[in-house]
């Protein structure tokens, strides 16, 4: 009798649970979209690529840079020492940042911390791509 009841008393149970899985999952589809992370990821080319005391000012003004308040993650980097074909090792500093979503990357763009930065250090770098990504 003790096992019957057991039973009974799971596959009521399970099937409470499944129905209010049923009612649940609707409404969660229904929720509007959370915001989308939005990575920005900049490569620089300085001018002069061997000069160490041009990168030491480039990443001293990234590190200014950071202070953005819209920003939440920061990586400065330098080419990695991998070598495959697929691997572009021709920049001198990368720069990477993750903001919550793409209107606080676009206030970045127009803080006057970024401004500034583009102002001091854009004479060190030839060249600069972007690649800016969100979440799908």
């Amino acid at each position: 009798m003790q096992e019957t009841t057991n039973r009974r008393a799971f596959l009521s149970k399970a099937a409470k649970t499944a129905a209010l899985s049923a009612v649940t999952i609707p409404a969660l589809a229904a929720a509007p979209a959370a915001d989308k992370v939005f990575i920005h990821h900049v490569y620089f080319w300085l001018k002069n690529p061997e000069s160490q005391e041009d990168k030491d000012k480039l990443i001293a003004g990234l590190k200014k840079l950071a202070t953005v308040k819209t920003i939440n993650s920061v990586h400065i980097g330098v080419p990695a020492a991998t070598n495959r074909d697929v691997i572009d090792r021709s920049y001198s500093v990368s720069w990477c940042l993750f903001f919550a979503n793409k209107a606080d990357q676009d206030s970045y763009q127009t803080d006057p911390i970024h401004l500034n930065f583009v102002k001091e250090c854009s004479s060190l770098w030839t060249k600069v791509i972007v690649y800016d990504s969100e979440d799908v």
